[in-house]
């Protein structure tokens, strides 16, 4: 015996052995809903940045917003005018129906065509400001709401100079102004993800959207085209998604009959739309802030 104490051999386990695997859960529906959540309970934010941005844009002007009034009025005014000729209309129901048009249209635009650079335009905030990727989202819609509210201006002055018979029903117009922007907001997220991924989206939306304007019933109608050799494709236009989004402010602010389908179409776009949009934050929230 040389006095030295020789240790049995003695099997040593780790400790991460015996631990559970840890899963990330930035790729769940859960963390999504909760982006959009906590999105909405950072309100005073983007209520505050979206000002912001229309005071930026318009500073040291006189008139500030106001000029997209002017000039939205004055494009609606000529085109109104112009068409009724063309189509034999009264301009005392076309110019509405026209002022209507472009007011309503410029808040979709500005959601589909602001939505895909959403992103990409707030890159320095992302980068920098720990907030949920909602809050830029919700402030773009919230300053379309603006500039349409410095537009409705328009069909105010026109209604008093085209009186048109109102009633309590045709406040449903509210509802399908809350729809537009429900919907902004999913548009806004699936194209602004898309875009900063793929920067050839931007471009792209802007000659799709160019195109649909001709296809929506803006400067025409679907009535005009009846009659006439026209009339079988008039009613492509009901395969334009963005025509019946439209119709639920439109028709309601020009007094007349609504019909149901246009509803029905319109919540089963936002069902499909808000399920996509969802399917994407779940997927793609996280990667955003490397994209940009």
């Amino acid at each position: 015996m040389d006095g030295r104490v020789v240790s049995s051999p003695v099997s040593v386990v780790p400790a991460e052995a015996d631990a559970q695997p840890v899963t990330s859960d930035s790729r769940t529906f859960r963390r999504a809903v909760q982006d959009l959540r906590e999105g909405l309970g950072h309100h005073q934010l983007w209520f505050h940045l979206g000002w912001q941005d229309i005071k930026q844009r318009y500073r040291r002007s006189v008139l500030g917003p106001f000029w997209i009034t002017i000039a939205t009025g004055t494009t609606a005014v000529a085109m109104g005018i112009l068409y009724a000729s063309l189509f034999n209309l009264e301009v005392a129901e076309f110019l509405p129906y026209v002022t209507l048009g472009f007011i309503i249209w410029n808040l979709i635009q500005g959601s589909i065509l602001e939505g895909a650079e959403v992103f990409i335009s707030n890159e320095g905030l992302i980068k920098q400001l720990p907030t949920p990727l909602s809050v830029h989202v919700y402030r773009l819609v919230w300053r379309q709401l603006i500039l349409f509210a410095h537009n409705f201006v328009i069909y105010i002055v026109i209604l008093f100079v085209f009186p048109k018979n109102l009633s309590w029903a045709d406040l449903s117009f509210i509802p399908g102004l809350m729809l537009i922007a429900l919907n902004a907001v999913w548009v806004s997220l699936v194209f602004g993800i898309l875009a900063t991924r793929y920067r050839d989206i931007g471009p792209l939306l802007n000659s799709i959207v160019q195109l649909l304007f001709f296809m929506t019933p803006i400067i025409w109608t679907t009535q005009s085209l009846e009659g006439t050799a026209n009339a079988e494709r008039a009613k492509i236009a009901e395969l334009n998604p963005l025509y019946h989004f439209l119709d639920i402010v439109r028709t309601p602010l020009l007094g007349g009959t609504q019909q149901l389908y246009h509803w029905v179409i319109v919540l089963a776009v936002t069902v499909v739309g808000w399920t996509v949009a969802l399917v994407a934050m779940r997927n793609y929230r996280s990667r955003v802030a490397y994209w940009v």
